[in-house]
């Protein structure tokens, strides 16, 4: 791959990327388990093939965005040969967390744990993409004043876009009509979503929907492609990551707020399903002490 398909940014404070943009021409780049320390956003304009994404496996066809977040473990097993864009963005640079507000891709984008990591890419949004691609292209190669402040606007940009498309997406299939199954698995997303701090167990949560448990697990298995126990296990990770990076709590408050006595039990959990210590998450992930 030449130089010029390949544009980056070093964080001149340590070292680390801070942003990386660059196309591809094959899955040589993905072929195997990615387990990074920034956010991914990979465009595929050709091909397709499934991509396995923490405990899942999914489909994806030509125009899907694919999105994963710091130490998200992902790669791509291609049926037709794939070509695209990727852009690699380290917390440090952009960090979805503190930024909500503006751009609000975190739950939809990123660190959705019940929806495949994707998005489908209109022809108008593609549009989009290529022109706030092309504009980022030509700020990298210019180190002007305002560089950083540049290309986050044009960042910004391309999340939005893209989280409203993926949320129109969600809309749509919420609004077609189905059985009780769906009912009962929304109750069961909410019901994560409100006890996943004091329930861990999947037994847990077929008791409060009054369902058993195979019948439950079943149901997660067909509709969200993971155990009911991965879930909640990401869910609880997902939150686990947000206090490593948005505050200077001890790994042992952030313990005990998810429901662990044990520390080191819970640091062992993290590190079965992150692939690294909390501790090391949060000196590579950086720390972006949210403001007050």
């Amino acid at each position: 791959m030449s130089s010029q398909n390949i544009f980056t940014l070093i964080n001149p404070q340590n070292g680390n990327l801070a942003f990386k943009l660059f196309s591809f021409y094959n899955n040589s780049h993905f072929d195997h388990l990615q387990r990074n320390n920034y956010f991914s956003l990979i465009w595929i304009t050709k091909g397709k093939g499934k991509v396995k994404a923490d405990f899942a496996e999914h489909h994806f066809e030509e125009n899907s965005l694919l999105a994963f977040s710091p130490y998200q473990p992902f790669m791509l097993c291609v049926s037709d040969p794939i070509e695209g864009i990727a852009i690699h963005f380290h917390p440090d640079f952009y960090c979805i967390h503190m930024h909500q507000k503006e751009v609000s891709c975190n739950g939809i984008l990123f660190n959705n744990v019940y929806e495949p990591p994707f998005t489908l890419i209109t022809e108008q949004a593609a549009e989009t993409f290529r022109m706030v691609l092309d504009q980022m292209k030509s700020e990298i190669q210019n180190a002007e004043l305002a560089q950083y402040e540049s290309l986050i606007s044009y960042l910004k940009i391309f999340l939005i876009t893209a989280s409203r498309l993926k949320n129109q997406q969600l809309q749509g299939t919420k609004s077609v009509p189905d059985s009780k199954e769906p009912f009962i698995l929304q109750n069961l997303k909410d019901a994560i979503e409100d006890n996943f701090k004091t329930k861990h167990s999947a037994g847990n949560y077929a008791a409060m929907l009054n369902i058993s448990p195979k019948a439950l697990a079943k149901l997660s298995k067909n509709y969200f492609n993971k155990t009911l126990t991965d879930l909640i296990a990401e869910r609880i990770i997902i939150e686990a990551k947000r206090e490593l990076y948005l505050t200077n709590k001890t790994v042992k408050e952030i313990a005990y707020e998810l429901g662990y006595d044990d520390e080191h039990y819970f640091s062992r959990f993290f590190k079965t399903n992150a692939d690294v210590s909390p501790q090391i998450y949060r000196e590579t992930v950086g720390f972006g002490k949210e403001e007050a």
